[in-house]
């Protein structure tokens, strides 16, 4: 599906195109063939930027994206259907069966969200139906940009959140306490030791001097950089704080910098 946007700038530049070439009627006929084929250029510039920022904003179906794939269920935590750029799920299983000659099972606890997806999980927290920290947040946290920033420890915001590239992987489990324990500490340790061979990297490490913003830290969270260091990229280029909406909240996006302070506020090994 064409998102409405895109739609409406393809209107715009065409109109545009239609007075551009009545402006030209008496004019000679090969300068008319050039703007012609310069605003048909320009059409198609703003074609292929409308579709990568809605390819970063996550507001597309994996299950209908030729560049992903479905991951088995055998390799996934819970049994879940989930879908993964085509590149980064073969690099899991690369490394996935490397980590088992060491006696350590790497699974998927969570792969691509969509906008969708990461609005309903965003949307849950908000209205208390999933309970965060003990706490139902819209009867605990009333003031609702405090609530906002209360999510934002380990939940991204609609919009923002690197699942939706399909380049994120969350491993065996997204809690910090399994990490913890014995096991956890083990994979961890495994993960930390080798995932670099395979083109993955710890995307958020300990806050503190060197990354003093963004989400706390995550063992769990896995980004496969030979794809992700460009979407990064194109990220900080082409999104801007408007492009962030359509969830409960939105309205704080452009009081809390969330492109610097949380896109962009990565572990440096993974820029």
């Amino acid at each position: 599906m064409v998102p409405k946007n895109l739609l409406k700038s393809i209107f715009v530049v065409i109109l545009f195109l239609l007075v551009a070439s009545a402006s030209v009627v008496n004019a000679p006929q090969n300068r008319e063939k050039e703007l012609r084929k310069q605003i048909l250029i320009e059409v198609q510039k703003k074609i292929v930027i409308e579709e990568k920022k809605a390819y970063l904003l996550g507001r597309f179906d994996p299950a209908l994206h030729k560049d992903f794939v479905k991951v088995p269920l055998k390799f996934t935590v819970a049994q879940n259907e989930m879908y993964l750029r085509i590149e980064a799920y073969r690099a899991f299983v690369e490394m996935r069966i490397e980590a088992m000659k060491d006696g350590v099972a790497l699974n998927i606890a969570s792969a691509t969200r969509n906008f969708d997806y990461q609005k309903n999980l965003w949307n849950n927290k908000w209205t208390g139906a999933t309970i965060v920290d003990g706490q139902n947040l819209s009867e605990s946290m009333p003031d609702e940009q405090e609530r906002f920033k209360k999510i934002l420890e380990y939940s991204a915001a609609p919009g923002t959140s690197r699942h939706h590239w399909g380049t994120e992987i969350d491993i065996n489990n997204a809690n910090p306490s399994y990490f913890e324990g014995s096991l956890g500490e083990k994979e961890y340790r495994w993960l930390a030791q080798n995932a670099y061979r395979f083109g993955f990297c710890q995307t958020y490490t300990l806050k503190g001097s060197v990354r003093p913003t963004g989400y706390n830290e995550e063992k769990w969270h896995w980004s496969y950089l030979p794809l992700a260091k460009a979407f990064t990229q194109e990220y900080e280029n082409l999104i801007k704080n408007e492009d962030i909406k359509g969830f409960l909240g939105d309205q704080f996006v452009p009081y809390l910098n969330l492109i610097n302070d949380y896109v962009l506020s990565i572990n440096l090994d993974c820029i």
